[in-house]
C-alpha cells in the first residue's frame, strides 16, 4: 500500500512540475501589452476555482483538511478581487479624462 501513495505522489509532482513548464513557456510568449488583460481576465476565471474550494471545504473532516480549504479561499478570493481591480483600472485607461480651467470649472 506505501508502494500506491508514494506513485500517486510521484504522478501528482510529476504534472505539478510539467505544467509549471508549460505555464511559463505560454507566459513568456505573450506580448507585453497583451500581459494585463490576459492576466486580469485570467483572474476573474479563479471565480470558478474558489466555488470549488468552498465546495471541497464544505465536505472537509480534518483539521490539515480545513485549513487547506481556507488558504484555498482565502487565496482564490484574493485572486478574484485583484482579477476586477486590474480589469477596472486597465478600463479607466480608455475613459475621456476631464481637464478644469483656471477657474476651477470642468472643461470637456
Amino acid at each position: 500500500m506505501g508502494c500506491e501513495v508514494s506513485n500517486a505522489l510521484i504522478e501528482y509532482i510529476t504534472t505539478f512540475v510539467l505544467t509549471a513548464f508549460v505555464g511559463i513557456e505560454v507566459i513568456s510568449k505573450v506580448p507585453t501589452i497583451l500581459h494585463t488583460p490576459l492576466m486580469s481576465g485570467s483572474n476573474a476565471i479563479h471565480g470558478i476555482i474558489l466555488v470549488g474550494a468552498i465546495a471541497i471545504e464544505s465536505q472537509a473532516t480534518g483539521t490539515l483538511q480545513m485549513t487547506l480549504g481556507f488558504v484555498a479561499v482565502v487565496l482564490a478570493t484574493v485572486n478574484v478581487i485583484g482579477g476586477f481591480v486590474v480589469t477596472d483600472r486597465m478600463l479607466e485607461m480608455f475613459k475621456p479624462r476631464r481637464s478644469e480651467d483656471s477657474t476651477g470649472s470642468e472643461v470637456n
